[in-house]
């Protein structure tokens, strides 16, 4: 496995951003999560040149929209007069950074239907347990249940994709997404929810920058 070392950058750049949040300092916040997050999507170009796939492209994809949604989600402490539209902002792009990856795995899926109405009942599922729990306008909770329903969808295709086509891309990729969605649900847990905790923040950032990084490193296996 190549470009470790990019990796621990990524993650030393992530804790050095989540020490400045807490100090309030959300300039420089802003600054070193933009580049933790492109330290992986570097590791994901890098990986992506070791492929002839044409799988890589949308992955890679996928990590580009998710560093410019970062940048955004954060934004919105530095102009806290427009936070909530520019919150609104990041999370579409997140999503689109979800659709992208769904595009590039979705096609290996070969009972599809039976993947779309299992995604549909789990998110149905989770975002009932999730709306007993938080707090938010109706804007947010429409944003929530697309948000959430696109990457519970690219959960199943990849836990799927990991049954029909066992493998290491596979297997890192279903384990990347996972930490995905995991830390997607502290983050609106922690951010709509009763009480916002630091070390609820931790987790979310700690499992998001691992999910992501997994699903860069797994284009160095994918065939």
């Amino acid at each position: 496995m190549k470009y470790l070392f990019l990796c621990a950058l990524s993650l030393l750049l992530a804790a050095v951003f989540i020490y400045f949040e807490h100090d309030k300092k959300y300039v420089y916040a802003v600054a070193f999560k933009g580049a933790a997050s492109m330290v992986f999507v570097i590791v994901g170009l890098l990986s992506a040149g070791l492929t002839e796939s044409p799988l890589a492209p949308k992955i890679v994809l996928g990590l580009g929209l998710g560093c410019v949604a970062d940048v955004l989600l954060n934004l919105r402490y530095v102009f806290p007069k427009y936070g909530q539209l520019i919150f609104l902002g990041g999370i579409l792009v997140f999503l689109g950074g979800h659709i992208a990856y769904l595009t590039a795995v979705f096609p290996l899926v070969k009972n599809k239907f039976v993947i779309i109405f299992l995604a549909a009942i789990l998110t149905a599922l989770l975002m009932y347990w999730i709306f007993k729990r938080i707090t938010a306008k109706l804007a947010f909770k429409i944003f929530g249940v697309v948000y959430i329903g696109a990457i519970v969808a690219l959960n199943c295709v990849a836990f799927n994709n990991i049954l029909t086509d066992p493998g290491n891309f596979t297997t890192m990729f279903m384990v990347g997404s996972l930490l995905f969605l995991i830390s997607d649900i502290v983050l609106i847990l922690n951010t709509f929810g009763r009480e916002s905790k630091f070390s609820l923040r931790i987790v979310n950032l700690s499992l998001y920058y691992l999910g992501q990084i997994l699903i860069a490193l797994s284009l160095q296996v994918l065939k």
